[in-house]
């Protein structure tokens, strides 16, 4: 079988290269790395005239429904509008033609960064200082922080949504450089700015704003309520949101009731107002991303303020959800 790809002007494959078909003998798939809504995630080599190249292949699975090949197509729709920024996953090619449509993306060698950030915990691999070979640090996260901003930021001037915005959905480098990804589900094309959502499917409700719960209306201030939730998630070390509550009843009616997760007693309250203004109950009260890219950019230029006490975040106690227990995205 022969594939025919795509590949986008911003990739990275070859700066010089046009729209080119590659077929099977270039693309090896080395093994499964998990699996994503519509199918499975490979890690594979992308073979290229200057030197072999790892990717991660989208698969979209066998027995797909038409939504999903919907949400799959739009996906690459999306990737291909969004021009290359360092804090966006980057599309280097697609199939469209086989009889299992694919992503060909760039490969992320640390993975998720919830994965990451409970690795972290697990190998005590943390730290307040600078210099310690791989330890975490107030000034990482802050990093990892500004990445995931930075990101959004990007994905918001083209006007496009993420809606499942979360750890689990931000990528890290093995220069730990965070990049934004599966954001390609919805795009926010008119001046309303609003999507409403009618997929029958389980919700990340721990990341969702109030009006995505009651009305599944989602815009660029919805991902700003998520943004505050994943940054929680960093400060936390990728603990679940909303710890105590295992219930996505009782989340529900705390939210709209007006709770708001307290502040980890090992961050800034600089910090936790961030999360704060993120959670505002009216959306246009919310900071923009480019107010948040700016925050944590200065945040993060006060090398010798602490905002994030990682030893003692690795100390506090947080419950890490099954999803499968839960019924709903974890």
């Amino acid at each position: 079988m022969v594939f025919t790809f795509k590949i986008h002007p911003y990739a990275e494959v070859n700066a010089n290269s046009s729209a080119r078909e590659l077929s099977e003998s270039d693309l090896r798939i080395l093994g499964n790395i998990g699996h994503g809504h519509f199918g499975e995630v490979y890690k594979a080599v992308l073979k290229t005239t200057d030197a072999d190249k790892f990717v991660a292949v989208k698969l979209l699975k066998e027995k797909s429904t038409e939504v999903d090949k919907k949400e799959f197509f739009r996906e690459l729709e999306t990737m291909q509008l969004v021009p290359q920024h360092e804090n966006v996953v980057a599309m280097l090619g697609y199939c469209k033609t086989a009889a299992r449509a694919f992503l060909v993306l760039e490969y992320l060698g640390n993975g998720n960064l919830k994965t990451y950030l409970r690795k972290s915990r697990s190998n005590n691999i943390y730290g307040n200082l600078h210099g310690g070979s791989g330890k975490l640090t107030s000034q990482d996260l802050l990093s990892f922080a500004l990445g995931s901003a930075s990101g959004m930021a990007h994905i918001a001037k083209y006007k496009f949504l993420h809606r499942d915005l979360a750890a689990r959905n931000i990528l890290v480098s093995d220069t730990m450089v965070c990049k934004v990804s599966d954001f390609g589900l919805a795009r926010d094309v008119i001046d309303s700015r609003e999507y409403l959502s009618r997929m029958e499917t389980p919700l990340p409700i721990r990341w969702m704003a109030p009006e995505s719960i009651s009305d599944s209306v989602y815009t660029t201030k919805s991902d700003v309520w998520s943004f505050g939730v994943l940054l929680w998630e960093i400060v936390t070390l990728g603990a679940t949101p909303y710890p105590g509550i295992t219930s996505g009843r009782e989340l529900i009616r705390e939210i709209r009731s007006g709770y708001r997760m307290e502040k980890p007693q090992h961050c800034t309250q600089e910090l936790y107002n961030m999360m704060m203004m993120c959670w505002e109950e009216e959306p246009t009260e919310r900071p923009t991303f480019d107010n948040l890219v700016t925050s944590l950019r200065d945040m993060a230029n006060e090398e010798m303020k602490l905002h994030v006490d990682v030893d003692r975040a690795a100390e506090a106690i947080y419950c890490d959800i099954d999803s499968q227990l839960v019924g709903e995205i974890v």
